[in-house]
């Protein structure tokens, strides 16, 4: 057999007549659609590659019995042509090859889906481990032995007035700006910068140690002319300047003072009371126990005995200093205070940093009942007359 020569047992149709559109071996026909398909509708009907309406179809379907062969036999007669089918069918199309555009797209979506979810559950880990890192940096401390650490918690902590203390139970309630009074009934509302923040299971208040920085009750808690106690935790920030913690008045000059003091040049803690109505430093008297520390939790305790007409100073439970004896205290005019005190017709001694488990006795704690205090221990029948941060 030489090249080019068809096989003995086909019977070849004739060529195509010049300018046909058949090609080598395929039976003459009209123009058709693209390359190496059978006959097929003038173009513009139907779509590219697609078997005639009611014929055979020469890559899917055998053919039909006494059907011509496109491939082997001539064409038959000419007919006339058939409407075309729709090039998309919406019943889909016959073949029983899979749709492999359609699974191609949905294997796509779910690669996309998957991806979906795996960032997904990223960013929800990350919130959760951010949202972990911020409870414990606002929450400060979890347990009473972190209490005597500053805490985080105090510079994120809503200010008064904030509608998220309206739950802080060392708050009068519908007033967040007033720290309530547990054993009595004198709130002491606050300056615009000082606030109360938690610390472990209590709260204390804070202060910037300006003069916005304080607290004040309404009318005096103290009566200076009877024996009394006054007692705070504070928390200490200033390194040299003169900080009060407690006192009383507010007219030419405190009554009494609790705080720190430079003596000596060093900043120590400090009992003072006026026993003159002029509030000279003349008619002061001081005790002293020193120094202040800083940045460290510390338990002040002032007592005045009426009768034995003394006044004491313990530090963290401890008598601190020289009990001194005065003539009396002046009884000035004024309410009670928390972070300033009154010297000269002027409001001084801001304090700088915070101070919680603030109460007053209506009499002098002895050595015993002051050691007592410190370590929770007091007689439940000494009871204190007002009470503020001890929740």
């Amino acid at each position: 057999m030489s090249f080019g020569t068809p096989p003995p047992s086909n019977e070849q149709p004739e060529p195509a007549p010049e300018g046909g559109s058949g090609g080598y071996g395929y039976p003459s026909g009209p123009p058709v659609p693209g390359y190496g398909y059978p006959p097929g509708p003038p173009m513009g009907v139907g779509g590219y590659g697609y078997p005639q309406a009611a014929g055979p179809n020469p890559y899917q379907d055998p053919p039909q019995q006494g059907a011509p062969n496109p491939y082997q036999d001539p064409p038959a007669a000419a007919a006339a042509p058939e409407a075309f089918p729709e090039p998309f069918p919406l019943s889909g199309p016959s073949s029983t090859e899979p749709d492999w555009e359609a699974l191609s797209e949905r294997a796509a979506k779910e690669r996309r889906r998957k991806r979906m979810w795996a960032w997904g559950g990223a960013v929800t880990v990350l919130a959760l481990l951010a949202g972990g890192g911020a409870f414990l940096l606002v929450s400060g401390y979890g347990t009473e032995g972190e209490d005597d650490k500053p805490g985080a918690a105090a510079s994120g902590s809503p200010k008064p007035g904030s509608s998220e203390t309206g739950e802080n139970s060392a708050l009068v309630p519908g007033d967040p700006t007033v720290i309530r009074d547990v054993s009595g009934s004198m709130g002491l509302r606050m300056g615009e910068d000082a606030s109360v923040v938690p610390l472990g299971t209590r709260h204390e208040v804070k202060m910037r140690g300006n003069s916005k920085s304080y607290a004040q009750a309404a009318e005096r808690v103290v009566d200076t002319t009877k024996s009394f106690t006054v007692t705070a935790r504070l928390y200490n920030l200033a390194e040299k300047t003169s900080r009060i913690a407690v006192s009383q008045g507010d007219g030419e000059s405190f009554t009494f003072e609790l705080g720190g003091d430079q003596v000596n040049g060093k900043l120590t803690w400090v009992f003072r009371v006026q026993t003159g109505d002029k509030g000279a430093a003349a008619t002061a008297v001081t005790v002293a126990a020193g120094p202040a520390p800083k940045k460290d939790r510390t338990t002040l305790t002032a007592t005045y005995d009426a009768e034995k007409k003394t006044i004491a100073l313990y530090v963290d439970g401890k008598p601190a200093g020289k009990a001194e004896q005065v003539p009396a205290i002046w009884q000035g005019p004024g309410p009670f205070q928390l972070g300033r005190s009154r010297h000269h017709g002027l409001w001084s001694g801001s304090w700088s940093g915070s101070m919680e488990r603030v109460r007053v006795f209506d009499t002098a704690l002895s050595d015993d009942q002051v050691a007592a205090y410190q370590e929770g221990k007091l007689d439940s029948a000494v009871k204190p007359s007002h009470s503020w941060l001890v929740n």
